[in-house]
């Protein structure tokens, strides 16, 4: 064997120069750059040929830990690797104590997030050899042989690419690269394996983001699309032959050779789906790594990615539907892509996973739910499916409360939906959840979900059983919880056995009405209390002994408080106003005069003057206050500019009041009735009108004189115009008792003179709201969310 000696011409001279060091970026380790500088020297000594080569060596530091002596280590360091300068020694210590500080947190999220997901191995594809980076053009090589030296040229590849180290090196070499796409390309057909090898190379660089130019380049992308709408329709084939063969050898029981046959076929068919799957899975890996980028997505998504997506949802393959929820989660949060998977009955499928034992699996199922149920029609899907109660019973799992609470919180917001809860375990777990933070701020997400549920009557009953109404009491009025109380607060709204167990806590209510305490807690307070329309409750007991009137009376001057909380204080008064001593006390104290003032400011707000006329409403049933609002006040006369306003039921309410009015003040009641003529019969008062002033007139209008029969006086006062033919108007103008017999639900008709004539007598049954509801049927706004204020609101 020749050796080379000083003079050769293949004399090779080798120096090594600019040696750094640094730390590496996600292992305990260091990284020696240096640059080998190759000189090739002629018979004389003289350089021939040179040339040079950036290079680097990892110094892996396994034994590095939180005890370790760095300047020992540094040592053994210097003097084990010779590319290190003993001059750098204490260069190489700082960096060591600099490793040995690092905290192991950040690098574990570092090495994950730049480590391309691992895949289980899968049969045909592994090798014994251990490939490495200098023998790359040989495996280049074998990717021009036949299809299984391809499939080994490109196993060896990828075992390259699986090492990020190795990544900037094979990018630099631009003819392995080209060779696996072309073979790609041409060959995806023919073997599963080698595309599911050469497309896992791909992967190995779409997992870094500054290499996924390389992969969009090679249009690996589309490739994909096409192998996955290819492999999906060759399952569809597989299924329909599979079938038929199960049903032949069902039909032909004795025939032994189609029973072997079926068997045949379902074992190369599972060795089939599971070669298919492991393509499908690190193709769809591919495309989500490449739809970090908002624009490849769109392109993805045209090429109908969730219809394919959805199809996969029939999969029994863990790992396979686990990619296909992940790539569903990122494209749910796209209008277009959440409409078409409700096209494609994605909830009912995402039905069958939840629950599972696979963690990873069952927490993205439930991410993707968590998108999906911001739409209403698609909570609508996830009931129907029966997602409620299995949503409901992963409370129990503290891996997966958080997103089963945030999901059925949307759900029950629909008040649809409310009542189903009472048929799941969810309260109970809720209830034991909220006893369990004693003290300690509550999730948001748990008071949320309660507050909502409350809402509804059969909800109410069970949180109340047992002491559920005194524990939340507790805690609302120890902690001055404002969530809390506003859970009690549509405990409250509801009539029955619920209602009544309230009043063991009127006192405890009434005492947080005052200046001290919080405005927010002091509304929840007002509106629970308001809800209290309790037979048995002694309202005016309630008001001395906490001595609520002055603090009601002065919150009711505008600007002297918040909106919200000056229009509790209405309502609040609406219900003990209809209390007779309550009514009395409240007339006295001049409160009347304040509601009146409010209504001026407040005209403009139609739930204020809602609730303001309903007080009205209430006192003129008592005497004592029915003198002070006709005769002291002008409310009559606002109550008949408000009889035809806008809103259906401040419309309501005020008829209501006037008829009551009228009843008992004839001067009023004669004021109520023209008024009430006029707007009726608007249109023939102006014909009238118009043709008293027609100069021309008619004989029967003016007389010889051209004097008008009627002259200055108003046209009301005509009797004899009115019409008295059908007995409805007497000659005096008075309305005839048989009218009322003749019209028992009190309308005429776009005929007739009066609408809603009955209103004139106070009805049998009062309401106890502003909205004209029996006493077992009164209105309230249902709580749909944490932060809106519930309280009677117009339609």
């Amino acid at each position: 064997m020749d050796t080379l000696q000083a003079g050769d011409p293949r004399y090779l001279k080798r120096r090594v120069k600019g040696c750094s060091i640094d730390v590496h970026p996600t292992e305990r380790a260091l990284v020696v750059q240096y640059e080998v500088e190759a000189t090739v020297l002629g018979e004389l000594g003289n350089p021939m040929v040179g040339e040079r080569k950036e290079c680097q060596k990892i110094i892996r530091l396994k034994s590095l830990n939180a005890h370790t002596d760095t300047s020992s280590l540094a040592r053994k360091v210097v003097e084990e690797c010779r590319l290190i300068h003993p001059s750098k020694l204490l260069e190489v210590e700082q960096l060591l104590f600099y490793l040995q500080n690092r905290k192991h947190s950040n690098d574990n999220q570092e090495k994950k997030r730049i480590s391309p997901r691992d895949f289980t191995p899968y049969a045909g594809v592994e090798l014994d050899e251990e490939a490495s980076i200098n023998s790359i053009s040989e495996y280049v090589e074998l990717l021009y042989e036949d299809i299984q030296e391809k499939i080994r040229g490109a196993t060896l590849i990828l075992q390259l690419a699986r090492n990020p180290d190795n990544l900037e090196e094979l990018i630099q070499n631009e003819t392995a690269l080209g060779a696996l796409a072309r073979v790609l390309r041409e060959d995806w057909k023919q073997s599963v394996d080698l595309a599911t090898t050469i497309i896992y190379v791909f992967f190995c660089f779409s997992s870094f983001s500054q290499f996924h130019g390389l992969v969009t380049h090679f249009k690996i992308g589309a490739l994909c699309m096409n192998i996955i709408e290819h492999e999906l329709k060759r399952y569809d084939l597989w299924q329909d032959e599979l079938q038929k063969k199960k049903k032949a050898s069902e039909e032909s029981s004795e025939n032994q050779n189609l029973k072997k046959e079926h068997e045949k076929s379902f074992r190369k068919y599972q060795s089939l789906l599971a070669k298919q799957e492991q393509l499908l899975r690190v193709c769809l890996c591919l495309l989500l790594n490449l739809a970090e980028d908002t624009r490849t997505e769109l392109k993805i998504r045209n090429k109908n990615i969730v219809h394919m997506l959805v199809k996969l949802l029939d999969r029994e393959d863990e790992e396979l539907l686990l990619v296909a929820l992940s790539f569903l989660k990122k494209l749910s949060i796209f209008l277009e892509n959440k409409n078409d998977m409700a096209e494609t009955f994605a909830v009912e499928k995402l039905a069958r996973l939840v629950p599972c034992e696979h963690q990873e699996l069952l927490s993205t199922a439930l991410r993707l739910l968590l998108n999906l149920s911001f739409d209403t029609s698609l909570r609508g899907h996830m009931v129907q499916a029966g997602l409620l109660p299995k949503v409901s019973s992963l409370l129990a799992d503290e891996a997966q409360r958080q997103l089963s609470m945030c999901i059925l919180y949307h759900i029950s917001v629909d008040d649809r939906f409310k009542s189903m809860f009472a048929d799941t375990d969810c309260i109970p777990q809720l209830m034991k959840m909220v006893y369990a933070c004693g003290e300690e701020k509550m999730d948001v997400e748990l008071i949320s979900l309660c507050i909502n549920l409350a809402a509804n009557r059969s909800n109410a009953k069970i949180i109340c059983e047992g002491n559920g109404l005194k524990m939340l009491m507790k805690r609302a009025l120890k902690l001055k919880d404002v969530l809390v109380m506003k859970m009690i607060r549509n405990l409250s709204q509801h009539n029955g056995p619920t209602k009544s167990l309230f009043l063991d806590h009127v006192g405890d209510l009434a005492a947080q009405i005052s200046e001290d305490e919080a405005e927010e807690f002091v509304i929840e307070c007002l509106g629970t209390l308001a809800n209290l329309t309790i037979p048995d409750l002694d309202w005016a007991l309630v008001l001395k002994e906490y001595n609520l009137v002055p603090y009601l009376k002065d919150r009711l001057k505008p600007g002297s408080a918040e909106d919200d909380l000056i229009l509790e204080v209405v309502i609040m008064i609406g219900t003990v106003s209809m209390d007779d001593s309550c009514a009395a006390m409240l007339a006295k104290s001049g409160l009347i005069p304040a509601l009146i003032e409010l209504l001026n400011a407040q005209q403009e707000d139609d739930e204020f003057v809602c609730q303001i006329v309903y007080v009205f409403y209430q006192m003129v049933f008592h005497k004592a206050t029915r003198d002070v609002i006709v005769k002291d006040t002008q409310a009559p006369a606002y109550l008949i500019d408000l009889m035809h306003d806008n809103n259906a039921e401040i419309r309501k309410v005020c008829h209501n009041t006037l008829d009551i009015i009228a009843e008992y003040d004839e001067e009023w009641g004669k004021k109520i009735q023209n008024e009430k003529f006029r707007w009726y019969n608007g249109q023939w008062l102006e014909m009238v009108e118009n043709r008293l002033m027609d100069e021309e007139g008619e004989p029967f209008v003016f007389g010889e004189d051209r004097e008008s029969f009627i002259g200055d006086r108003d046209i009301l006062e005509r009797p004899d115009l009115f019409y008295s033919a059908d007995g409805i108007m007497s000659a005096d103008g008075a309305i005839s008792p048989e009218f009322y017999t003749d019209f028992p639900n009190g309308e005429l008709g776009q005929t007739g003179y009066m609408g809603n004539v009955s209103e004139q007598f106070v009805p049998a049954d009062r309401p106890v709201s502003a909205y004209g509801f029996r006493p077992d049927e009164q209105f309230f706004c249902n709580f749909n969310t944490a932060s809106r204020d519930c309280r009677r609101t117009l339609s």
